[in-house]
């Protein structure tokens, strides 16, 4: 087994249609292009043998990285003993007025490596293995117009001004020896059916870069945060926007497959889709935050979706709201750190999930609140989707984690039935919801309410529990008074968090999602242990308590900010795939709490303080 580079050691670039990782160590590990869940061109992150493009000094050196401030370009300082060079590496961006002016390649990675001080040697390295390293592909030099590495009818185009050498295998390598103030440039482009736009480098390269970063900064700018850990909460904005696919305005979970939630497990999944689990959620961050171009798009995407399979909700779908493919095990990879199975495609998308009609209705509500309208089609829609409620809601799922072990009873598959049928009847009772079987909503509401009170809750544990009139924990709990069932310090809210922390509890904040008995299991969930902060931050502690936790959880990332979904307590190791949406999301909401109660905020309704937040400024730029 070849031990590759551990999951926080990886920044992301990206533009909005897909996502690059680069390792600390100058390599492009993970590509696939033209989407998120298309094949991967690099997939080192993977398999020693996925293919990677490496650009950084022949002798040994140290590394430094950072984001240029509020973009997603990322540059890296290799110090070595005779000098030192800065790696900047994008997906370049830029805004539609300069896309008509300006030829621009519709997918491209862009490097440019400057020597800041002394002489520095740089050593570049590609070798492309496309469709998961199962694609024929022919590397040949085509002069003026740089390297080409032909796949049938796709092309990918290397322009760089480093002299090159292709080897027999199709391995590109440059060497170049750089002094202070000298640079180099490389153009990585990719085309479905030539011809292909391949810009120069130099000075061309330099213009992009800096369009890049003013877009970055244009759309950061608009971003309405002012509390703890700022720089966290907009690292975090600006990863979510990474995950955010332009053309339809879908959110993916992350933009990787099968990185290990176990080390040398079978932990291990495809995140390149889009659930209707993280809608409620996402939305709250989005418009949170001021993103309202990004949270329309979301929610346009959503109902389009989902309009193809209504009453029935899948759990999840493409960036197109299609049916992902059939999962399938990747025999060639060996793994991230030898964790198998590598997985394509996610069969949790055959589960039945009872809590997605809550997350999907709860998420449109948001828009609402915000000054949005449905219109006639859409409240049909989710009248529709409400008699679907009132017809299932007492069936068995899967639920919210996703066991391939079977059905029951879950009590946030329940509570997010409540949440659907009393958003149905705040939108029907404000005048945004034409004719629904109103009464029968409110009966079945109240039905549901009944039921959790009673079998979800248990004497002996005094605390609320995962399945009905079951004894297990899990950290979904603690969304009973996100979703406004319980109050936060209402004595049964307070006594579950209690609780959880007692039985799920990894540290000083940190929290499992849930306990898999005595054996060694995953690691801890970062969405979970913010809706713990943010938990306390809604009026189940004090807004110190809440602080504190919030912060020590701000840390827990890696040294660009990101986060996985996991993290291991032992080590602060990230497990799982990377960068992970729904802990970005967990983070801003959780802000966003920890923010108005620091600031004397009143404690209000959850759906009231949508429309209350606690900083305006205009509303942001489309993306």
């Amino acid at each position: 087994m070849t031990e590759l580079h551990p999951i926080y050691d990886y920044g992301a670039i990206g533009d909005c249609r897909s996502v690059a990782l680069v390792s600390r160590d100058g390599s492009i590990d993970w590509l696939c292009w033209p989407r998120f869940e298309s094949p991967s061109i690099f997939g080192a992150l993977l398999d020693e043998d996925g293919g990677r493009w490496r650009l950084a000094p022949t002798a040994a050196s140290r590394a430094r990285r950072s984001y240029i401030e509020n973009t997603n370009v990322l540059e890296t300082r290799f110090d070595t003993d005779e000098g030192s060079v800065v790696v900047t590496d994008l997906m370049p961006v830029a805004s539609e007025a300069d896309k008509a002016q300006i030829p621009m390649p519709d997918h491209e990675i862009l490097r440019i490596a400057e020597c800041v001080s002394g002489e520095v040697e740089l050593r570049m390295s590609l070798v492309a293995r496309p469709n998961y390293g199962g694609r024929a592909r022919r590397v040949r030099d085509a002069g003026a117009l740089g390297v080409r590495i032909e796949m049938n009818a796709d092309l990918l185009a290397l322009r760089t001004d480093m002299p090159l050498e292709i080897s027999a295998d199709g391995r590109i390598e440059g060497r170049v020896l750089l002094r202070a103030g000298q640079s180099v440039h490389a153009s990585l482009t990719y085309a479905n059916e030539w011809p292909a736009v391949l810009p120069p480098v130099g000075q061309w390269s330099r213009a992009a870069l800096a369009r890049s970063v003013a877009w970055w900064r244009e759309w950061a700018s608009h971003l309405r945060y002012d509390g703890p850990c700022r720089a966290s909460v907009i690292r975090s904005a600006l990863a979510l926007k990474l995950l955010v696919y332009a053309p339809s305005g879908a959110v993916v979970a992350a933009p990787t497959t099968s990185l290990p939630e176990r080390i040398g497990g079978d932990l291990n999944w495809d995140y390149r889709y889009c659930w209707l689990r993280d809608a409620s959620l996402t939305m709250r961050a989005l418009l949170g935050l001021g993103c309202t171009a990004e949270a329309h798009a979301f929610v346009e995407w959503l109902l389009q979706a989902t309009r193809l399979t209504q009453p029935r909700l899948r759990v999840l779908y493409d960036v197109h709201g299609n049916e992902p493919r059939d999962e399938r095990v990747l025999a060639r990879f060996s793994g991230n750190r030898g964790s198998r199975p590598v997985r394509l495609g996610n069969a949790a998308a055959k589960q039945f999930q009872l809590d997605v009609y809550g997350e999907l209705i709860d998420a449109v509500s948001y828009v609402v609140a915000a000054g949005g309208a449905l219109d006639r089609e859409t409240q049909k829609l989710l009248g529709a989707f409400g008699d679907y409620v009132c017809a299932h809601w007492q069936e068995e799922d899967e639920g919210i984690w996703e066991p391939r072990s079977g059905r029951a009873l879950h009590t946030h598959s329940r509570l997010l039935c409540w949440t659907a049928l009393d958003r149905l009847l705040e939108l029907h009772a404000n005048g945004h919801l034409g004719a629904v079987q109103a009464e029968r909503f409110a009966q079945t509401r109240d039905l549901i309410r009944r039921e959790i009170t009673e079998r979800a809750w248990s004497a002996e544990l005094e605390s609320y529990v995962s399945v009905l009139d079951g004894n297990e924990m899990d950290a979904s709990l603690l969304l009973l008074a996100w979703y406004g069932f319980e109050k936060p310090d209402s004595e049964r809210m307070k006594r579950t968090y209690r609780r959880a922390r007692e039985t799920l509890g990894a540290g000083d904040a940190l929290l499992y999602r849930y306990r898999d008995g005595d054996t060694p299991g995953e690691g801890a969930f970062g969405c979970c242990s913010f809706w713990g902060a943010e938990y306390l931050a809604l009026g189940g502690g004090t807004a110190e308590e809440a602080r504190q936790r919030f912060e020590h959880l701000c840390g827990c990332g890696n040294d660009l900010g990101l986060f996985a979904e996991e993290i291991d307590p032992g080590s602060g190791a990230g497990l799982g795939n990377f960068p992970q949406a729904f802990t970005h999301v967990a983070l801003i909401n959780a802000a966003l709490s920890v923010a108005r109660r620091l600031q004397g905020a009143p404690l209000l309704e959850r759906r009231e303080q949508l429309a209350r937040p606690v900083h305006q400024h205009e509303q942001p730029a489309s993306a």
